[in-house]
C-alpha cells in the first residue's frame, strides 16, 4: 500500500489532518489501532479554542458543532467565596471558545473521511516507523492478524504518548522536558444540567475544583485529589459534598446534584519532546507534548500541529519549497511552549500543593485578585485561554 502521507492515529488531530490534506488534493491513509466505537466514545477534551472552531468550519466539519455545541464567552474564577467573570470577547476583540466534546469532533471527522476521504483503517496497529530519515519512510502495521507495510512520502505520528512514532527518533537527537504534579483530577460525568452557564474554576484551601459540561443536560466536574487516587475510594455522596464545599460562594448560588454515570482520575503532567520532526517523520499532539488539563490546551495544541503540517506540505506542493516543512518543529514548539507556560500558570494558580505554606496560599489569592482588578492581567488570561495563533 502506498500514499503521500501516512497518518498514525485517528484521534481528532489525525482525522483533521486527513481532512485538510483531502481538501488540498493530497492523498493520505489513516491507521488506527482501535475500533471505530472506541474512538467515537473515549472521553477526552471538550473545550475548543476560537482557532480550532474556525479550522473545523473551514474544513467542512463544523455543521453539527455549530448546531449542538455550546459557545462560551467567558469563564468564572472563584476564590475566597468570591466570584469573578472573565469576559473573553471584550478582552480579545471578539474571540471565544466552544464546548463540544472530542468524541463529537471525532464522529464528525470520521463520517466525512469515510464518505469523501482516503482510507481510514480501524484495528490497524502501527508496529514501527522505518526509514524516517530517507525519502521513502514506511509504517509497518498489523490488521486482521496479518502484517502489511504502508509506504509514504511523509509520516505524521498522531498516536499519543505511548505510540510508535516518537520511538523512531534516535535518542541521541532528543531532548525531553517534563514535570509531574503531586495531584490529579477526579472527574465525573453526571446526568444533571450544569449549575452555571460557563465553566467555573475554583481555588479552595481544600484543593481545586472545576465545573464544566458536555451538553445542556450533562455536567462534567472535577476535584483535585492526591496523585494515585483510586476513584472508587470516593462515594457519590462524598464527591458531591466536596464539590459543594469547594464551589461555595457568599451569595445564594447552588450546585445541582444528579446521578453520576462515570468516574475516573486523570494524572497531571507537563511534557515536551524536542524536536517534533526527524527526516520525513513529524510528531503531532500527545506524541510530542502533554499539558495539564487546567488550561484546556491539549486537543487545541494537537490541532495547531496538524494545521501547521498541512499548510507546510501544501506550500511545498504549490511552490516546490520545503522551507515551511523544515521549520515545522520550530514553528510548533513556539506555540507549544506558550501553552505549557499558560497551563503551568493556571495549574499553580488554582491547585493547592500538598506541602503549601500560608505564604504560598496568600500568593495564590494575590494573583487571583490581580486578575480581577487589572484589565491587563485579565486580558493576558483571556488571550491565552481563547488560543494562540496557528503558525
Amino acid at each position: 500500500m502506498r500514499t503521500t502521507v501516512g497518518i498514525i492515529g485517528a484521534g481528532p488531530a489525525g482525522l483533521l489532518l486527513a481532512r485538510l490534506l483531502h481538501n488540498a488534493g493530497i492523498d493520505s491513509v489513516v491507521l488506527e489501532s482501535h475500533d471505530r466505537a472506541y474512538v467515537e466514545h473515549r472521553q477526552r477534551a471538550g473545550i475548543l479554542e476560537q482557532g480550532t472552531v474556525d479550522v473545523l468550519r473551514a474544513a467542512g466539519a463544523g455543521e453539527r458543532m455549530d448546531r449542538e455545541g455550546l459557545p462560551h464567552d467567558g469563564i468564572e474564577l472563584r476564590y475566597d467565596r468570591r466570584r469573578h467573570r472573565v469576559d473573553f470577547p471584550a478582552l480579545t476583540g471578539g474571540r471565544a471558545v466552544m464546548v463540544y466534546a472530542q468524541t463529537e469532533v471525532c464522529k464528525d471527522l470520521i463520517a466525512l473521511q469515510l464518505k469523501e476521504g482516503g482510507p481510514l483503517l480501524f484495528e490497524a496497529e502501527a508496529l514501527a516507523v522505518e526509514g524516517a530519515d530517507t525519502g521513502s519512510p514506511r509504517v509497518r502495521f498489523r490488521q486482521g492478524g496479518a502484517e502489511d507495510v504502508l509506504e509514504c512520502d511523509y509520516v505524521v505520528g498522531c498516536d499519543g504518548f505511548w505510540g510508535v512514532a516518537r520511538r523512531a527518533i534516535p535518542e541521541e537527537l532528543v531532548q525531553v522536558f517534563e514535570r509531574t504534579y503531586p495531584f490529579g483530577w477526579l472527574g465525573i460525568l453526571a446526568d444533571v444540567a450544569p449549575s452555571h452557564d460557563e465553566l467555573v474554576y475554583a481555588r479552595h484551601d481544600r484543593g481545586f475544583a472545576l465545573l464544566s459540561m458536555r451538553s445542556p443536560s450533562v455536567s462534567r466536574l472535577y476535584l483535585q485529589v492526591p496523585e494515585g487516587t483510586d476513584p472508587e475510594e470516593w462515594t457519590d455522596g462524598e464527591i458531591w459534598a466536596e464539590l459543594e464545599r469547594r464551589f461555595e460562594t457568599a451569595d445564594d448560588w447552588r450546585l445541582e446534584r444528579g446521578p453520576i454515570t462515570q468516574k475516573s482520575v486523570t494524572p497531571m503532567r507537563s511534557y515536551v519532546h524536542e524536536p517534533m520532526r526527524h527526516g520525513r517523520l513529524f510528531l503531532a499532539g500527545d506524541a510530542a507534548h502533554i499539558v495539564p488539563p487546567t488550561g484546556a490546551k491539549g486537543l487545541n495544541l494537537a490541532i495547531g500541529d496538524v494545521v501547521t503540517f498541512a499548510r507546510a506540505l501544501t506550500h511545498e506542493r504549490r511552490t516546490g519549497s520545503a522551507e515551511l516543512l523544515d521549520a515545522y518543529s520550530e514553528t510548533c514548539l513556539r506555540r507549544v511552549w506558550q501553552a505549557e507556560r499558560f497551563s503551568y500558570d493556571m495549574t499553580t494558580l488554582l491547585h493547592r500543593a500538598p506541602e503549601a505554606t500560608p505564604f504560598e496560599d496568600r500568593l495564590q489569592l494575590a494573583r487571583l485578585e490581580r486578575i480581577a482588578a487589572s484589565r491587563a492581567a485579565e486580558t493576558d488570561l483571556a488571550e491565552a485561554y481563547t488560543g494562540f495563533p496557528f503558525g
